[in-house]
């Protein structure tokens, strides 16, 4: 399960362009805290411990506790901005959300088993359709990632989200479909050998998922 978060924030009463600036020249990241129906909150926070939470991977589907002048709002993360050259977080967008909130997150998949992987034994490659799969889960059941056993896996077999065990109460946000997460596919050695039999990217969901 993803772990909890705490942010230190300040609270920030001028807006615009010209205030944001100032502010990150202070090494401080402007920020909104909205939902829950609730006036949004303009607040701002130290640009260094944010990278550091970014750079953990799992930011975007954590729960992060805005600690604004000592009373904590439960939020998560919706969005960042990055400037375009220096790649330096430049504003940020956090939503309410109760302690058991049904949230919709994007879970990284892992792939484990592979050396277990009859296909990728003979050379076989595995090819990633989706790197994350959305879910609606509780927030306080976030999962860090999504499990996704290769054993047994062979040239041309296919991993539908039919096929994986999701953590309890997850649900994936598509539901009209049964849509394709990775597929073992043959290299042209293989290929040349025992013809082409693989499932490329995207086949059998038609929606271009």
């Amino acid at each position: 399960m993803s772990e909890q978060l705490t942010l230190p924030a300040e609270t920030r009463d001028r807006a615009g362009k010209g205030a944001s600036r100032e502010l990150r020249n202070q090494g401080r990241v402007p920020a909104v805290v909205y939902g829950a129906n609730q006036e949004p909150l303009s607040i701002h926070v130290e640009e260094k411990l944010l990278a550091k939470m970014l750079s953990t991977g799992h930011f975007m589907n954590s729960v992060v506790m805005i600690d604004a002048g000592g009373k904590k709002t439960r939020t998560l993360p919706k969005d960042v901005q990055f400037h375009p050259v220096t790649s330096r977080p430049t504003h940020v967008d956090f939503l309410r959300i109760g302690e058991h909130s049904k949230v919709t997150v994007a879970v990284p998949v892992r792939f484990t088993d592979e050396e277990e992987s009859p296909g990728i034994k003979r050379g076989a490659v595995l090819n990633i359709v989706k790197h994350d799969v959305e879910l609606s889960v509780d927030a306080a059941e976030i999962p860090d990632d999504i499990e996704i056993s290769l054993k047994g896996l062979d040239v041309g077999d296919s991993i539908h989200i039919s096929n994986v065990t999701l953590p309890k109460g997850a649900t994936p946000t598509i539901t009209d479909r049964d849509f394709t997460i990775a597929t073992i596919v043959a290299p042209s050695a293989l290929k040349s050998d025992e013809g082409d039999t693989t499932v490329t990217e995207g086949e059998g969901e038609g929606e271009g998922e």
